[in-house]
Parts: structure tokens; C-alpha cells; sequence
């Protein structure tokens, strides 16, 4: 287990954030960080030329160790509908053919299929599972012949149920299906061994798990689909852009990799090392010793709601960081807005209450939900 890493957070002492599935608190080192990187921008005359593709490279090779991937697999790009939009321009539905995807999943790894599918004439299939189940099962039998890309999470965004990405790859293979993935809410709490998945494209923002800043995300590109089409033309992902004196000499060729399909100002200082001093946290800890962790604490959770009636799905079913708490009776009114009022930070998702705690949380605060949650019940 590790120990509680509040002391590398600005979270007052009576302020109980059990949130970070909605967003992740930037540490002191992130903010450090992102400050060095304002300042460069401050004094531009200390911003070289090659500073553009450096402070990229770094963080890219930072994301590569995370994920456990090459670092010319990987695109840095602004957002997952950006991430989407480049998997959805390079894979084909075709007439009568499906996206298989979750029901109720994200709304940013359902539009661009939506869009797809009417363009080509093919239909978009949200699953639905069973009621004590993860989404696997439903997953794996939507899979058939006509179905042409799967797009899904690794855990539901709202219940943290899980999907066995690997079964559902290996399904996906077996029918010739493309695999997407929205990793936004669990790269960086939840391992995942991509050469055992094998996705095509896997995309996730770094604003909450990743425990960076808002407006940048990871994009990993099959070494099948690098030769693909980017959603956008800039100047820095063609070949011998590091030469400044000779932007003029118009190339058709692009840098290595995916590097293709970054986003055009990529090289913005304080996004660049404020995500990097994230990963650095990351890979400090780890990534399983952080899932073991937030799995420790979100069962001690589950049980002590159990005494109240309140009902979840066990680790396995669900992803080690989420906690999704079920009332007998629905979802009080007004619930999250009294919790707040004690200061303690959670989410209402559907009819549940969404419970994600992090490294910086302490038993106290698993306390003061409980305590309010007793009040508010009684």
C-alpha cells in the first residue's frame, strides 16, 4: 500500500476530494512546472528552436514508459474527440456493417461513430448489461461478422463497471473488427498491457487519472494505421521541420511514427511540463501499486457503506479507483449539494453516487463521507 500523498497537494485539511474521476488536483510539482513553462513564454528569447521538439519528445517518452509502448506509437493531441476523430478518419464502416460501444458510454466515443455510421450507412450498437454483471459479456456478444469497429472504455465512466479488453480483442481480431479505445478514465489507475490488447487506436486525456492539466491527451496508433491520414495539416509534423531555414521547402512526407497525428502547437510549454512532472508521479509510484492501493481503499469504502444499505459491485466486476454506491430508494435529492456543504467533493452519476478517491486521500476523509452520508440517510 502507499502511503497518503496529500503532503504533495494543495487540498486544505478540511476538504474531503473524493472526485478524480471528475477531475484530478494538479500537485505542487505539476503547477511548479507549469509555471517554468509560463515563463518561458514570459522570456521567449530563452524558448530555442529545438525547445519545440524537446519538450514533446520528453513527455512523449514519459508516456511511453507509462503505457508500456514505443514512443513513436504514441500522438500528443488536445482532447479524445480529437484522439476519436483521427481513429474514425482512418477506419471504414461501410454499408450495414456496426460500431459496437457501451450503452450510456461517453458521449466523446459515440459522436464521431454516429457520424460515421450515417455517413456510410452503418448503425451504432450501445449494449446493455446485466444488472450484477461488467460490461464484458455484453461486449463479446454484440462482436459478430458485420461489426467493423468496437469502440469502448476500459471501465464505464459513470458505474466503473469493467471490460476485459483483452477477450475483446481478441474477439475484435477474430471477425476482422477494429479496436478503439477511451482510456480517459483509467490509463494511470488501472494497468492495461497493450501488446496483449492490440487496439488500433487507444486515446485518453490527461486531465483526471493521468493527474495533469486540462486541454492535452494521448493518442496510441497501431503501427498499422501510421501511414494513415491526420485531421489536420501543420507545419511541425513534416519531416525536416526542426530546420528552421527551410520551412519553405514544402515536404509530403511527415515525422516518424505517429507523430502525424499531433495537434498543431503541441510544443506549449506549461501543458508539456506540467503533464510531464504528472507522469513523473505516476511512474514514481506505479501504476499497479496505485491500482492496489485505490482498490484497498475503495473496498474499505464499500464495506463500511454496506452497514448503511448501500450496495456495490466487488473488485473485478468493477475498476479498482470507482466506487459506485446504490441506494435502496434512488438517489436522495439534493445529496451531492449536502455533501458539498460539509466539503465533501464526490459525484452524482445516474442513481448512484460516484466515489473515486486518489493517493492524496486519508481514511478521515472516507470518514467524513460516511458520516455525512449517515445523516443524511437517517
Amino acid at each position: 500500500m502507499i502511503a497518503s500523498q496529500r503532503h504533495l497537494f494543495s487540498i486544505p485539511e478540511d476538504v474531503r476530494y473524493l472526485n478524480c474521476a471528475y477531475m484530478a488536483p494538479l500537485s505542487h510539482a505539476v503547477s511548479a512546472a507549469m509555471v517554468e513553462g509560463a515563463r518561458l513564454k514570459e522570456q521567449p528569447w530563452n524558448f530555442h528552436p529545438q525547445d519545440f521538439f524537446t519538450l514533446v519528445e520528453t513527455f512523449r517518452e514519459k508516456a511511453g514508459r507509462l503505457v508500456g509502448t514505443a514512443p513513436d506509437n504514441l500522438a500528443v493531441v488536445p482532447s479524445v474527440s480529437y484522439g476519436l476523430a483521427v481513429a474514425a478518419a482512418n477506419l471504414s464502416l461501410g454499408q450495414g456493417r456496426k460500431v459496437v460501444t457501451l450503452g450510456e458510454q461517453f458521449p466523446s466515443n459515440v459522436y464521431p461513430w454516429q457520424e460515421l455510421a450515417q455517413r456510410e450507412g452503418g448503425e451504432v450498437i450501445a449494449v446493455r448489461r446485466e444488472a450484477d454483471a461488467c460490461w464484458t459479456g455484453a461486449v463479446l456478444d454484440a462482436i459478430d461478422a458485420d461489426t467493423a469497429i468496437v469502440a469502448v472504455p476500459h471501465c464505464h465512466w459513470a458505474d466503473g463497471r469493467v471490460v476485459d479488453l483483452v477477450a475483446v480483442g481478441e474477439k475484435c481480431r477474430s471477425v476482422g473488427a477494429a479496436l478503439v479505445l477511451d482510456l480517459t478514465q483509467s490509463l494511470g489507475a488501472m494497468p492495461i498491457d497493450f501488446n496483449a490488447v492490440k487496439p488500433d487506436f487507444a486515446v485518453a486525456a490527461c486531465y483526471k487519472w493521468l493527474m495533469g492539466p486540462y486541454g492535452l491527451g494521448i493518442l496510441y496508433v497501431d503501427p498499422k494505421h501510421q501511414g494513415g491520414r491526420p485531421i489536420e495539416q501543420n507545419w511541425i509534423n513534416r519531416a525536416g521541420s526542426q530546420d528552421f531555414t527551410r520551412l519553405v521547402d514544402y515536404r509530403g512526407d511527415y515525422q516518424p511514427g505517429a507523430r502525424r497525428f499531433d495537434m498543431g502547437e503541441k510544443s506549449n510549454a506549461p501543458s508539456m511540463m506540467g503533464a510531464g512532472a504528472a507522469l513523473d508521479f505516476l511512474l514514481d509510484h506505479g501504476v499497479g501499486a496505485i491500482a492496489e492501493t485505490l482498490a484497498h481503499k475503495t473496498s474499505r469504502l464499500a464495506a463500511k457503506a454496506a452497514e448503511l444499505g448501500l450496495t456495490s459491485a466487488p473488485v473485478g466486476k468493477r475498476a479498482p479507483h470507482f466506487l459506485s454506491l446504490e441506494f435502496p430508494a434512488g438517489l436522495p435529492d439534493g445529496l451531492t449539494e449536502k455533501l458539498g456543504e460539509a466539503k465533501v467533493f464526490v459525484s452524482a452519476r445516474g442513481q448512484s453516487l460516484r466515489v473515486t478517491p486518489h493517493l492524496y486521500n486519508t481514511e478521515a476523509d472516507e470518514e467524513a463521507l460516511l458520516a455525512t452520508l449517515r445523516r443524511v440517510l437517517a
